[in-house]
């Protein structure tokens, strides 16, 4: 079995919580998934099955569409709903004013990871420590916001859709959203609605997975379809032979269009994909291969 599940996680779970399921109803021991989902998140959870945990890497990096709800006016310790509540202010501030301020995150921008993260320091998980009541300097990272579009202000409530770049903390962008507003603000409520070529419409809830009548070939999408590069290759007998082989050979005559330094390309024998290239110093070399005839 090799493939990816479009599973839509539900509140009052882990990520992990979701791979064990997985391998349970399946009977397959490697599964992996793509980008942890916080337990009171809800969302689009791509899980990886047999040899298309080789591109979990490639999925986490896609960008995430998210619905979120901001609260202004309220602050907490980990930064959503969830957490202790620090502050709360009046809030004054026009629709106008909350419109600017979310929009002036569109862009590159700075954010320093929340405490209550899993982000490991020298070994431990930031939430390990700030449960034990420590806190530590971290440092800002960059991160990408591609697009905001604000769909409700009601109150102190503003409900957005963001794209962004991997890692970004829509949690941190509320409380960040809130301090330039004055009045401090937290992450009420998270969707993710899509990551990559994932959508929510597309997705199959934990319930439908363990349903008696669930059709794995129907659901579980092929790697090739789970990947966002559009550039493709089709290549010899001969040469797919050497690459499954482990032999190096540069596949670049066979891609009759420009390719740029660290462009990948999906590769085919026969309509079948099994291995992506990418075309570094003038050549283009197999850097992943696909054995879809086992699992492992």
């Amino acid at each position: 079995m090799n493939g990816v599940l479009n599973i839509y996680k539900d509140q009052n779970m882990t990520s992990h919580d979701v791979v064990a399921i997985v391998r349970r109803v399946l009977k397959t021991k490697k599964v992996g998934h793509t980008g942890t989902l916080d337990p009171m998140a809800t969302g689009v959870l791509p899980i990886c099955i047999g040899q298309a945990t080789k591109i979990v890497d490639f999925l986490q990096a896609d960008k995430k569409t998210y619905i979120a709800e901001l609260t202004l006016g309220v602050t907490t310790d980990t930064e959503d709903a969830w957490g202790e509540v620090l502050e709360t202010k009046e809030v004054h501030v026009t629709d106008d004013e909350i419109s600017k301020a979310i929009l002036s995150f569109v862009g590159e921008i700075e954010q320093v990871p929340p405490m209550y993260s899993a982000l490991k320091v020298k070994g431990k998980k930031l939430y390990e420590l700030a449960r034990e009541g420590k806190v530590i300097e971290r440092q800002a990272r960059i991160r990408h916001i591609y697009q905001i579009e604000i769909l409700s202000i009601a109150d102190n409530k503003v409900k957005f859709e963001v794209v962004c770049s991997k890692g970004t903390y829509i949690r941190t962008l509320c409380k960040d959203i809130g301090e330039v507003l004055g009045v401090g603000g937290h992450m009420s409520s998270l969707d993710r609605s899509a990551t990559g070529n994932f959508h929510k419409e597309q997705s199959i809830s934990i319930e439908d997975l363990k349903a008696e009548s669930f059709d794995q070939s129907a659901h579980l999408i092929p790697i090739d379809l789970a990947l966002t590069f559009d550039k493709k290759i089709e290549i010899s007998d001969k040469a797919k032979e050497l690459v499954m082989n482990g032999v190096k050979i540069d596949l670049a005559h066979y891609f009759k269009s420009e390719l740029k330094a660290e462009d990948y390309v999906m590769v085919y024998n026969q309509q079948e994909f099994f291995a992506l290239a990418q075309f570094n110093h003038d050549r283009l070399q197999v850097v992943k291969r696909f054995d879809t005839q086992r699992s492992s």
